[in-house]
């Protein structure tokens, strides 16, 4: 079987995944008649589940190919599935609610299947925010977790995130619009958001076009739902007493890492800077030379970084240093390295 390498092309499997070696294709029965397909790599080991993001077209394969393989080389088992909306998970009758909540009780489902009962959670730009809705929800069954590059709930306000937009001039790239439908406008809309370009392949491109063809309208509400949820408002009562982060994410004292790239283009570093004096229990890094989906812009420093905090709950000062560790305020010795 022919092996992905960079952006080489080498023709989707017969149920449209991205080919790549060491990452297998696998599906699991969930509540509702919810047929949840999830790609894996690593025999044994740690379970770690991977929560990809949110653009239209994303999925566990797409979000994390360059990643979850050589986690699993390195002594893991990792899971990566794709949320409701995504991907090739089918969710017909809609039993998962669209937005985040929805989400959090998909990922509860899902392990629940699987039998990982305790297991190490990381998410990627939605999938950080789903992280952090799983976390506070679910504390009791995560070990140590990750975030990269997303929102943390309403620890950190909206208007704190406009406030640094109006002092930094930074102005987000439009994304709005440019996907038609074609893989050409597909490989547009990954173009405007990717550090390191050469991790598009044609391949790539064409799966992710597939997905979003097939969820447009699924996708639609679930964004809709979600962009609700960030603005604090068009939701019940009950809904934002479950969202809510407040003197929640900021007291767990679950081990966790931050990793959130210098040259972001959707939301700006000073986002991080926001949500680090929000989270001083979490420790943060800035990697340079990496925009918003960092795991695929710095493959190597990223899997290095999970393998080590996930393997033994501490990053080395070799590799802390490399990831950009913060500056901004002292190091936590429980996580980083001390010499």
């Amino acid at each position: 079987m022919a092996v992905l390498k960079g952006a080489v092309a080498m023709a989707l499997t017969d149920e449209g995944v991205i080919r790549v070696d060491g990452f297998a294709s696998r599906w699991v029965r969930l509540p509702g008649g919810v047929k949840a397909h999830y790609m894996t790599a690593g025999d044994e080991g740690p379970a770690v589940v991977l929560l990809h993001g949110g653009l239209m077209g994303s999925s566990g394969a797409a979000g994390w190919q360059h990643l979850a393989p050589e986690l699993g080389r390195k002594g893991f088992r990792v899971y990566c599935p794709d949320l409701p909306s995504f991907g090739l998970t089918e969710d017909r009758t809609g039993y998962y609610e669209p937005g985040i909540q929805g989400h959090v009780d998909f990922v509860h489902d899902f392990t629940s299947a699987l039998c990982l009962d305790r297991f190490h959670l990381a998410g990627n730009s939605a999938g950080c925010l789903a992280t952090v809705q799983y976390v506070v929800a679910h504390p009791d069954r995560v070990l140590r977790f990750a975030l990269i590059a997303g929102r943390v709930g309403d620890l950190v306000s909206m208007e704190e995130y406009i406030a640094v937009r109006e002092e930094t001039g930074f102005q987000p790239v439009q994304l709005a619009g440019i996907f038609d439908g074609t893989a050409e406008s597909m490989e547009k809309l990954l173009r405007a958001i990717t550090h390191r370009q050469g991790s598009i392949s044609s391949d790539l491109l064409e799966m992710r076009t597939l997905a979003a063809n097939t969820h447009q309208e699924a996708y639609g509400k679930h964004m809709e739902a979600s962009f609700a949820a960030a603005r604090g408002g068009d939701q019940d009562t009950n809904n934002a007493v479950r969202l809510s982060t407040k003197g929640r994410l900021d007291r767990i004292t679950i081990p966790a890492i931050y990793l959130y790239g210098q040259d972001d283009v959707m939301q700006p570093v000073e986002d991080g800077y926001l949500q680090e004096k929000a989270l001083p229990n979490i420790q943060f890094f800035y990697p340079a030379n990496c925009g918003h989906q960092g795991q695929s812009d710095q493959p190597e420093i990223f899997t290095q970084v999970f393998a080590e905090f996930f393997g033994t709950g501490e990053v080395t000062r070799s590799t802390a240093d490399r990831a950009g560790v913060s500056k901004n305020r002292p190091e936590l010795h429980s996580v980083v390295q001390q010499v």
